[in-house]
């Protein structure tokens, strides 16, 4: 039986008709690989911001742009009505604070 289907295929194919080959039995299966290596996808606006008027120096120091100085200069200026009040007030200049803008927030404390 094996003959016979081998000798039609040769046949056949000799002749230029083409059949579909059966899949794979995983051809079903979803490819598990593809979905391991998406990265997770991160909500920048659900992640936490720096409070510029609660943060420590140092915690002010880790953004982009800012070091030891312009870190204290912020924390003695400090309550801030906006996070815009360090362009306003000249402690930032408008470059360093658009590249911290989306990282910071100014909370107002509750009396």
């Amino acid at each position: 039986m094996k003959r016979i289907i081998t000798l039609l295929a040769v046949t056949l194919a000799s002749a230029g008709i083409a059949f579909a080959q059966a899949p794979a039995k995983d051809a079903k299966k979803p490819d598990a690989t593809k979905e391991a290596a998406a990265p997770a996808k991160v909500d920048t606006k659900k992640a936490a911001l720096m409070d510029i008027n609660s943060a420590s120096e140092k915690e002010l120091a880790t953004l982009p742009g800012i070091g030891e100085a312009r870190a204290a200069a912020i924390a003695k200026g400090r309550p801030y009505k906006g996070k815009d009040d360090l362009v306003q007030k000249k402690i930032l200049t408008q470059k360093v604070y658009d590249d911290i803008k989306d990282l910071i927030i100014a909370k107002q404390t509750q009396y």
